[in-house]
């Protein structure tokens, strides 16, 4: 395959005209110019950008936004109850839909946090309808299989919220959210089961805790103890929320994030996803022990957690990547706004890092892919894996009135609508702006069907207007407190 563009972004992301690469099956065997590689490579049409492809470093593939459930808006210890509206209807559609849109935004891998199960079929069947969807779309996949056993209403005892709720509300609230948990052994057991069913060359498999204010000490200790056995990395939430926060500043004396590094789940096996919360001195130890941090900044702006300390993280050493955890600024999925987002709002000002864009760019792709279990770190370089974006650059450079630098115009305006191609290990994935491997508008148009026939009909849209105030409440009495 030979992949040609009138730019590329290098391994330095510099700028070299008129490049060409060679791919032979899933590596990248030769950089040079067209003419040197194939003189009939140069394509009609726009001109191309090729770049690396990028990385969404922590997600939930959720079927449709949330929004659409009633959600908007809603801060996360109420829009997560919501969630369970859109309980996946079939596990392969609902997982190729999300990570379709991944690929049509340019993303060459996506981690799959999996928080919410169709419960349609066991765990460990469902998580090969999903590794059957990373295959079919094309795109790498980390999925962590996410167990909580602790805190299922609040983060407190469960009886303070229910104490207050009408019989038949509280009845329809326990069905739904009041679970037996996992026992520790069990859910390490069964991670190990699901990788050694679906792991392979584009798929890896991660231990999930849900976040440390959803686990109980003996299944963080579990978890941390067959990580350090294995190997296998862990991927988890930490301090989201200020709510999260004040949790944990009552239960952990010596800190939350001491106690994972007392524990040994701190370590450069670790990913954090957040961490909005986290301060100078927790920072400062998760760098220290090379640990990996995911912000999701348009999520945090949808559920109101804060903007988080992005800039103050980097700057402390801390390896920073880019995740859009199913809600990206305008709900389609586009990482490339989300990188723009991140770099415009946590990056250097005035005249300080004049060359910021070119290293996060380059830090978040290499990052993101190491947290992930992917090979290499993204850059286009003979031998390096063949995953790489190629952008519309006629769109990119709309006014043509004098040359701008293509790093400029992505970081400028570049948004999932000027991706033409993807490739991933070697196979076009995304062609014209079309994915492939699954039909998206058909996809999507099955899971609305199916919701719209269903979900009006959910019990928990009876119970939600007094539970919801019996959470807010709840929290509202207890912030700050103690």
């Amino acid at each position: 395959m030979i992949i040609a563009g009138d730019a590329l972004l290098g391994p330095s992301l510099a700028h070299a005209p008129g490049a060409a690469l060679r791919i032979d099956g899933d590596t990248i065997a030769a950089i040079d110019t067209i003419a040197a590689i194939d003189t009939t490579a140069a394509a009609d049409g726009p001109r191309r950008l090729v770049m690396p492809a990028l990385v969404n470093a922590h997600d939930h593939a959720r079927p449709l936004s949330l929004t659409s459930f009633g959600a908007a808006f809603l801060p996360l210890e109420t829009w997560l109850p919501r969630s369970i509206l859109a309980t996946p209807p079939d596990p392969y559609l609902a997982a190729a839909a999300p990570l379709a849109r991944a690929a049509r935004a340019g993303c060459a891998a996506v981690m799959v946090h999996y928080t919410r199960p169709s419960g349609a079929m066991p765990l460990l069947d469902e998580a090969r309808e999903v590794a059957r969807a990373a295959r079919d779309v094309g795109v790498r996949l980390a999925f962590a299989l996410a167990v909580r056993d602790n805190h299922p209403l609040v983060y407190g005892p469960e009886e303070d919220v229910l104490g207050g709720l009408p019989a038949a509300i509280r009845r329809e609230i326990e069905a739904a959210f009041l679970r037996p948990a996992m026992p520790p052994a069990d859910y390490t057991a069964l991670t190990e089961a699901i990788a050694a069913a679906i792991e392979g060359p584009t798929v890896s498999v991660q231990f999930g805790p849900a976040g440390v204010q959803w686990c109980s000490r003996p299944l963080l200790e579990a978890i941390a103890e067959r990580s350090a056995a294995t190997g296998r990395r862990v991927h988890m939430h930490l301090l989201e929320t200020r709510y999260q926060r004040d949790w944990a500043r009552r239960e952990f004396s010596q800190g939350l994030v001491p106690y994972l590094k007392e524990i040994g789940l701190l370590s450069p096996r670790l990913t954090l996803a957040h961490a909005t919360y986290a301060d100078d001195a927790e920072r400062a130890m998760i760098a220290e022990a090379g640990a990996t941090i995911v912000t999701n900044f348009s999520s945090n702006l949808h559920l109101r957690s804060g903007l988080g300390p992005v800039r103050e993280a980097r700057a402390q050493g801390c390896r920073v990547c880019v995740g859009l955890d199913g809600l990206a600024f305008d709900e389609d999925d586009d990482m490339l706004r989300e990188m723009r987002l991140v770099q415009a709002v946590h990056g250097p000002w005035g005249f300080d890092g004049p060359d910021d864009r070119r290293r996060f760019l380059m830090e978040a792709v290499a990052v993101g892919r190491a947290a992930l279990g992917a090979p290499g770190d993204g850059a286009l370089a003979p031998g390096a894996p063949a995953d790489l974006l190629v952008l519309d650059l006629d769109a990119l450079d709309r006014d043509a009135i004098l040359p701008v630098a293509p790093l400029d115009l992505v970081f400028a305006r570049a948004t999932a609508a000027h991706v033409r191609e993807v490739v991933v290990a070697g196979r076009r994935i995304v062609a014209e702006g079309r994915v492939t491997g699954l039909d998206l508008p058909a996809a999507e148009a099955e899971l609305r069907a199916r919701y719209r026939a269903s979900v009006p009909h959910h019990p928990l849209l009876r119970a939600w207007p007094r539970y919801e105030a019996a959470l807010r409440e709840w929290y509202g009495r207890r912030i700050g407190c103690g």
